[in-house]
């Protein structure tokens, strides 16, 4: 991809202001339009099929998370979300990640943090920061495990995994992007992805964020 198209999505004109000063300050990153709103969001992902949205959760008229919902299933869209987040509910993220977000970051991150995880999510990939997979799996884990299930303990499963796709599956739970993983491992982007989409597929798993709670709960987890 030469160019990745984003549409920002934030209730606050200066931050969409600032992300826009730093995604259009990278060659392949362009900003194609801003809403206010989570209905504006939807509209203009409509209208202007970006690549990747960058979604704020707290927007008037409609947050985040529906709109995030409405965007994922419109069969006429192939647009990635990247949920940004102050990161002071972490029950928006896991009812995020349920309507489809391809990831989470957060709003403090450094610039080129942002601008790698649209490049990440443009890609297929889904990323989720340390931080925030830490607090997905508190939630999934502690006292939140009874409303939000997950994939329970399942040994037998896991000796289903190579050793290799065994260490892949650890790197996931520790937050790692598929680009880290492979600096990790000294393996290809594309065969860091294919290990993924194999652990994925042999353990039953819905996606990377299901993965790192299945994960712990099989002790694979740091």
């Amino acid at each position: 991809m030469t160019e990745i198209r984003v549409l920002l999505a934030d209730d606050q004109a200066l931050l969409r202001a600032a992300l826009a000063t730093i995604l259009d300050s990278a060659d392949d990153l362009t900003v194609v339009g801003q809403a206010s709103t989570g209905r504006e969001a939807v509209d203009l992902a409509r209208e202007l099929r970006p690549d990747v949205i960058c979604m704020d959760v707290q927007m008037p008229e409609m947050d985040g998370i529906e709109a995030t919902r409405q965007i994922r299933v419109d069969a006429d869209l192939d647009t990635a979300i990247l949920v940004l987040t102050t990161f002071n509910r972490e029950d928006y993220l896991v009812e995020a990640l349920a309507a489809g977000a391809s990831g989470f970051l957060l709003k403090n991150s450094r610039p080129e943090q942002l601008a790698d995880a649209v490049r990440a999510v443009a890609a297929g990939d889904a990323l989720l920061s340390p931080e925030v997979t830490r607090s997905v799996i508190a939630r999934a884990m502690g006292s939140g495990a009874a409303e939000q299930p997950g994939p329970e303990p399942c040994p037998v499963a896991v000796e289903q995994l190579t050793e290799r796709e065994t260490e892949v599956l650890q790197l996931v739970a520790r937050g790692l992007s598929n680009d880290e993983i492979a600096a990790e491992l000294v393996l290809g982007r594309a065969t860091v992805k294919t290990h993924v989409s194999n652990v994925l597929t042999k353990l039953g798993l819905r996606d990377r964020v299901q993965a790192v709670v299945f994960a712990y709960r099989n002790g694979l987890g740091s």
